[in-house]
């Protein structure tokens, strides 16, 4: 199943002969439940009862990173809105351009299990390059968490996109204030990206309104494929204009 789409988990032992994943760790949070589960090699990213995504192909975590970095010339400082399975935090990480990634991710027992070094996946991310906080990066946004800003690239990947929310309560970060919010959290020349596992005209349309004159606003489209099917994500991208001289 492709990263990003929902899909609600049988319980252990069903389905013919397949034992069924094999729970690593789960624990409750005040936002939903989230576990980490091995199906063979692979591992699995469940929340609340969904599946997030797993491991079998991240190819599409480290496109959505490359392709939201060459939309920076200068990526010195990121900051990084969910931090999943740490792939994309670890592309991001690759490009010897970024001197600082905040990665920010509201499920504190991810955070944890990353820092204890639980799977391989998610071990050994923080660094002198890289920090993991615990907050509603909408919080950060608008400047009542930290880290703060600016960023040179800000990319949200905190859920599926605004069609597709594994929390509602993210809903807000794809609404116009919450748009305006993450745009002033970007330096000037730099840019906000959002992630989309369906286009999304109106998040175009919401960049757009919120944009400033010398703003660029883009759909980027990110073609891939699993299992013999094509997919075509989408980055919604809005580059800051930089100040007249």
């Amino acid at each position: 199943m492709p990263r990003g789409h929902h899909a609600a988990y049988p319980p252990l032992g069903v389905g013919g002969a397949d034992p069924g994943p094999v729970t690593v760790a789960r624990e409750a949070t005040p936002h939903g439940e989230v576990a980490l589960r091995r199906r063979g090699e692979v591992l699995e990213l469940v929340v609340d009862g969904a599946f997030a995504m797993d491991t079998v192909d991240t190819a599409t975590e480290q496109l959505m990173a490359r392709t939201a970095l060459d939309e920076v010339p200068h990526p010195r400082r990121v900051l990084d809105g969910g931090l999943g399975l740490g792939f994309t935090a670890r592309a991001v990480l690759a490009d010897p351009r970024v001197e600082r990634l905040d990665v920010v991710e509201l499920a504190e027992p991810l955070v944890r299990w990353a820092r204890e070094g639980l799977v391989a996946e998610l071990a050994g991310l923080e660094g002198p390059r890289c920090s993991l906080h615990v907050a509603d990066v909408l919080d950060v946004l608008h400047g009542r968490a930290g880290p703060r800003g600016p960023w040179d690239l800000v990319l949200l990947d905190v859920d599926n996109g605004p069609g597709f929310l594994i929390h509602e309560g993210n809903a807000a970060l794809y609404g116009g204030a919450g748009l305006a919010a993450a745009r002033e959290a970007v330096r000037p020349g730099g840019a906000l990206v959002v992630w989309s596992s369906h286009r999304a005209p109106d998040l175009l349309t919401d960049l757009t309104t919120v944009a400033e004159p010398g703003d660029d606003v883009a759909e980027l489209l990110v073609p891939t494929e699993r299992e013999g099917r094509r997919f075509d994500y989408a980055l919604y991208r809005l580059r800051r204009a930089l100040p007249e001289a």
